[in-house]
């Protein structure tokens, strides 16, 4: 028998981080009850019912409002008034310009409010989706920023110009790349102070736990803690002062488990990958909550619509005017309203009352909406509109009456006098209320991507050293992302110039002129070669040939593929060598040919072997040489086996990268054309696309480097189908030492077949 120890004696638990609402709200069922409204009395017996989960479930975690102190430390105060927060990557075009090598906090800020009416903090994403290309931990591509700590510094205490506050992110599951120098809570506060942070966003983790907290506080750097998905026990909400909000949506607006815990505690509440925000924001809105603004999904933009974005311009206002008001421990959500499908909730403080309302039919409805206790010399606003309203006093009870729209929104004051702020509140949402939210459109858009050009070279009529003919010939080009998330969403993945659309699936037949490839990767010698002849140095130098020293390579590395370039620093070789970087589909056509082979070497599981079975895993493992063995993550686990044996190299696990194989190691990985080292040594610089807020370039070919431990980590994309694709920023953050490159030379017309 399953005793219910923990239980406790109420009709409405929470499930998850919401609290439902009463169910005599709900939209009327055929075969249920006829339909109505909710009575008063229904609305306070479910009231009276959560208050008495709230009263208990403090006692049974020991929780004190008195000495919780994420709200009881002044220096965190702000959170409860931190009401929009994007997550914003920090390859964002409007964040960074790389031809200036500055933060363009101003741009970024202005693009916000414009759009939106602005935030009140910022979550700056520098690690996932790129994370694990190399053994760089979070702590690693922190300091890789471009310009250091002293340029992030400084970008933060732009923000806090504004009236930003900061957040990074913190990555837990990072356990597979490079070990961090000293205890982990402890280095991640040490880092935050240094630049002035204000929070932290735990990724993935349930609440961040105390520790993290008290490191904060022995800095004398308190800092905001507000872990992604909730919280595994309630007594976290002492300490954790923030989070962020995974909902689901019923007619009826449930209330926020945590808010209802500590009325001080913010919910952002985050539905990143939704082209429609109505439910996100009108639960914000009820609960007295705040909203992710987040657009730049790992590179994938996902702008709000116009109603949404325009939606939150005015919940924000509100929300912003009265933060101290929606703190209230008194707080009343499903006070009773008189419209069906109309739901409110009572923000009562001693001076005055505000109540937040959202219309959850698809109608506008208008007329008395609420009904209250007759106070003597108290005045009604409709903040929503900017009026004043005239109610109707009869039977000791003022009836308020005012229209809200469609799937729309309502607030409502009650103060004897208002303020200077609420009536220059009112003068604001008055003029915003002239345009109707459903005069906006609600058609979501994805952005227009376009290909960086790579200009022809002077055509070769004969084969340049160490160059191989790859001669003309039809090809069709099937290809696809293997992002970790985004599923098949239009705007995933990449907009090939003849496709209207960035899509994760994509084919395409063509016709391929000759053209000449390097038969290996460029060497460590071949780069110095270039070194010596030009003393080539970028601007942006950090990182760059991070593993020489003295401008030279290690001893023994002249035939490995040179790393820790950035695409431009390949650029600048291939110019020099009178090559250009190739296409992707060039890339691919050189390693495939024709015939949809999985590998360079062929459809089979290892060169000369049994045909491939269907599975990726497999027929990778194979090809290392090895029997059909994985671990827990589904990463093949090789038997020893001779680097002859191989047709790619062995796959390296450890947090610290070795380095890359030499380039003619593997022979048997030869393409048909004779092309080698493709693929599972290190990735390789192709086409390079922009939008209006992202850039990124198409990796192939996969590397050796594979950190373990974690599914968050950069994929691998060995088969001849797949490819990665690497957001840019800088040089600084976007050298690796696993991405290589080689180039192509455009053939002449008189060029003859061997």
């Amino acid at each position: 028998m399953a005793v219910p120890l923990l239980a406790q004696d109420v009709q409405n638990n929470p499930q998850g981080e919401q609290i439902p609402g009463p169910a005599c709200g709900d939209v009327p069922q055929w075969n249920g009850a006829k339909p109505r409204t909710c009575q008063p009395q229904e609305f306070g017996a479910w009231l009276a019912d959560v208050r008495h989960w709230r009263d208990e479930r403090r006692v049974r975690v020991g929780y004190e409002a008195q000495t919780a102190a994420a709200y009881n430390e002044p220096q965190l105060a702000w959170t409860q008034s931190s009401f929009v927060q994007p997550q914003m990557m920090v390859h964002d075009r409007y964040f960074y310009d790389p031809a200036t090598q500055r933060y363009t906090v101003d741009k970024y800020l202005s693009d916000v409010e414009a759009r939106y009416g602005g935030i009140d903090s910022v979550l700056i994403w520098h690690t996932y989706p790129n994370i694990g290309i190399d053994d760089r931990n979070q702590f690693d591509l922190f300091a890789d920023l471009p310009g250091g700590l002293p340029a992030v510094k400084a970008m933060v205490e732009d923000f806090h110009r504004h009236g930003v506050k900061v957040f990074f992110p913190v990555m837990v599951w990072d356990q597979g790349t490079h070990t961090p120098d000293g205890e982990f809570w402890a280095q991640l506060s040490k880092e935050l102070a240094a630049v002035g942070a204000d929070g932290v966003n735990g990724d993935t983790l349930d609440g961040i736990p105390q520790a993290a907290a008290e490191r904060a506080v022995k800095l004398k750097h308190p800092l905001a803690l507000e872990p992604e998905v909730g919280l595994a026990s309630d007594e976290a909400v002492a300490w954790n002062g923030m989070s962020w909000g995974y909902w689901h949506y019923d007619f009826v607006p449930a209330i926020s488990r945590y808010k209802w815990l500590d009325t001080r505690h913010m919910v952002n509440i985050c539905n990143r990958w939704a082209h429609d925000h109505l439910d996100d924001l009108q639960n914000a809105f009820f609960n007295g909550a705040g909203f992710e603004s987040w657009e730049n999904i790992w590179g994938i933009w996902n702008q709000m619509t116009p109603r949404d974005a325009e939606s939150l311009r005015r919940i924000a206002a509100i929300e912003r005017a009265y933060a101290q008001q929606l703190a209230t421990p008194d707080w009343e959500p499903h006070t009773p309203t008189r419209i069906h499908g109309v739901f409110a909730s009572k923000w009562p403080t001693a001076s005055q009352t505000l109540w937040t309302l959202v219309n959850r039919n698809p109608y506008p409805v208008a007329g008395g909406q609420l009904r209250v206790p007759t106070v003597a010399g108290t005045r009604y606003f409709d903040l929503w509109n900017g009026v004043e309203l005239h109610p109707l006093v009869e039977d000791g009870r003022t009836t308020l009456e005012f229209p809200m729209e469609a799937n729309g929104y309502g607030a409502v004051l009650a103060v004897s006098a208002p303020s200077t702020n609420a009536m220059a509140l009112m003068d604001k949402m008055k003029k915003l209320a002239e345009r109707p939210l459903l005069s906006y459109s609600t058609q979501w858009k994805t952005l227009t991507e376009t290909i960086v050009e790579i200009p022809a070279t002077k055509p070769a009529n004969s084969a340049p050293e160490g160059m191989v003919r790859i001669p003309a010939g039809e090809f069709t080009f099937r290809v696809n992302g293997i992002e970790i998330e985004g599923m098949d969403d239009e705007g995933v993945d990449v907009q090939y110039p003849w496709e209207p659309s960035a899509r994760r699936y994509h084919e395409q037949h063509m016709t391929i002129k000759t053209f000449w490839m390097d038969k290996y990767p460029v060497t460590n010698a071949q780069f110095k070669r270039f070194l010596d002849a030009t003393h080539y140095l970028p601007a942006d130098a950090h990182n760059f040939l991070r593993d020489w020293q003295n401008n030279s390579y290690p001893q023994g590395w002249a035939n490995k593929p040179v790393t820790w370039v950035s695409i431009e620093d390949a650029r600048a070789y291939a110019t020099w060598a009178g090559k250009r970087l190739p296409h992707e589909w060039e890339w691919q056509y050189a390693a495939q040919g024709n015939d949809f082979r999985r590998y360079p070497w062929g459809f089979e599981n290892q060169p000369g072997g049994a045909t491939a079975t269907a599975t990726t895993s497999t027929s990778v493992m194979d090809a290392l040489g090895t029997l059909a063995q994985f671990d827990q993550f589904g990463q093949p686990v090789p038997q020893p086996a001779t680097a002859g044996q191989l047709a790619m190299p062995g796959p390296d696990r450890g947090r610290q990268m070795q380095p890359a194989s030499d380039v003619d190691a593997h022979p048997r990985g030869a393409s048909s054309f004779g092309v080698m080292d493709l693929i599972g040594n290190v990735w390789q610089w192709t086409d390079e696309y922009r939008d209006e807020h992202t850039r990124y370039a198409i990796l192939r070919g996969g590397s050796h480097y594979q950190p373990q431990g974690s599914k968050w980590y950069f994929p691998q994309g060995y088969e001849l189908s797949q490819h990665g694709k690497y957001l840019l920023m800088a040089p600084s953050l976007d050298r690796s030492g696993t991405v290589g490159f080689r180039c192509v030379q455009d053939a002449g017309e008189a060029v003859q077949a061997p």
